[in-house]
């Protein structure tokens, strides 16, 4: 009965997708509660992975041959939390904002001024070191003092 969910043009799908919702509500939401998940996060995200569930038509995608449908419903809901958890995630690292692209080219521009600043700074040191001694800056320093 749970897999005529699946077939939109079943006569039964209302009841299916009710029937499936039933029995398997409290299952997941146990399941994702054992995932640390809260109380009302796991709520919210059990009501949300059903959402998804019939939303998507997921139910069609069941292979009645190869698996149980309660393997097919765990591993949706572990792919569901997984793509759940990488939003959140990159919401975290991002802030919803969009980001703003650095250019290499900017940063190598800055780190070569600084070594060029830092290199004349050391030039103009030791030219004032060694132009307090030289004679002819001599008369150019006594008359700065005057």
């Amino acid at each position: 009965m749970i897999l005529n969910a699946g077939d939109l043009s079943g006569e039964n799908r209302g009841r299916a997708l009710e029937h499936l919702c039933e029995s398997y509500w409290r299952p997941l939401y146990c399941y994702v509660r054992q995932r640390g998940q809260s109380e009302e996060d796991a709520k919210d995200l059990t009501q949300a992975f059903f959402a998804r569930l019939l939303e998507k038509n997921t139910v069609e995608h069941a292979n009645r041959e190869r698996d149980k449908f309660r393997t097919f419903l765990l591993t949706s809901m572990k792919n569901f939390l997984s793509n759940e958890w990488r939003k959140a995630s990159a919401e975290k690292r991002g802030g919803g904002k969009s980001a703003i692209p650095l250019e290499s080219a900017a940063g190598e521009t800055l780190f070569i001024t600084s070594h060029v600043d830092d290199a004349l700074r050391s030039t103009l040191r030791l030219s004032r070191s060694l132009g307090e001694h030289h004679p002819k800056n001599e008369d150019v320093q006594d008359r700065r003092i005057r």
